[in-house]
């Protein structure tokens, strides 16, 4: 691959059909307020479950493909993708449905964007907790966009995060490496995954998502399983190294390189 990556299109996963494009007419053009549409779409699992949301629903947070989601999302409520739904007619996702969403509707409007896998540190206070974002390009740089708390006051800004505020896998790996970090503290709020495994997964996933390639949360290929059962040695964490340092400069070449090496092991149907 030469060139910069093109993160104003569509990828394997954000694409939108003919279909649905009428529904996405009105539309804005505004980056924040895109992700303002997209927060009144998707909702989180446990708020779905304390609403009572049929059982069967659930599944609706298995949806790799934006396609996908925004067809759900349709058969429940027919209305444009810019109505703003009531609680129980959102599509159920993670932090990861939020951001992958926005991504794609940015695209739509032809605005560069992509969704980072890594850890936020707003939720818990000394935590880096398992989450997902958006960046939008706008002057030059890549601004951090929180579309599922926007509204709300976990941060000043959460249409611009904050240095700090949100580290990418890569970001956290190598602030652990550094001894910046304590990585028992970084991994998933409610659950025992927590760790150097959880930062290591998190850096590939955000590997990537950088390729245009956003995963689920609990997508795993290659060494994955084994780091998370500590079965991984000094030379996975070197190929980490090298993801994170590929990550943090946005070098494409390095980027679609080691997304697509026989060290990463993506399986063939998830690579583009």
């Amino acid at each position: 691959m030469t060139g910069a990556i093109d993160y104003a299109v569509a990828g394997p996963l954000t694409s939108i059909d003919a279909l649905h494009k009428p529904m996405l007419e009105d539309l804005p053009s505004d980056p924040v307020e895109i992700c303002r549409v997209v927060h009144d779409l998707v909702i989180q699992p446990t708020d779905a479950k304390s609403l009572g949301v049929p059982a069967e629903r659930f599944a609706e947070n298995q949806h790799r493909r934006v396609d996908e989601l925004i067809g759900a999302l349709l058969a429940l409520d027919p209305a444009p993708v810019s109505v703003p739904r009531a609680p129980d007619r959102r599509v159920i996702g993670t932090c990861r449905h939020f951001a992958v969403l926005s991504c794609a509707l940015l695209r739509y409007r032809g605005i560069a964007a992509r969704a980072r896998c890594g850890f936020a540190t707003y939720f818990q206070t000394g935590q880096g907790v398992d989450h997902w974002i958006t960046e939008y390009r706008h002057d030059g740089r890549w601004l951090r966009i929180d579309t599922e708390i926007l509204g709300g006051s976990l941060v000043a800004k959460p249409e611009d995060l904050a240095a700090g505020e949100f580290l990418t896998g890569g970001e956290a790996w190598i602030a652990f490496r550094d001894g910046d970090i304590d990585a028992t503290h970084f991994g998933v709020y409610g659950t025992d995954n927590w760790g150097p495994a959880e930062i290591r997964g998190n850096a590939i996933r955000d590997l990537a998502a950088v390729n245009k390639v956003e995963m689920l949360p609990w997508d795993e290929w290659g060494r994955m399983e084994a780091s998370y059962k500590g079965e991984t040695g000094p030379d996975y964490d070197e190929l980490i190294d090298t993801i994170a340092a590929a990550c943090a400069t946005d070098d494409p070449r390095a980027i679609a390189d080691l997304y697509a090496s026989e060290d990463l092991g993506v399986p063939p149907a998830l690579l583009r």
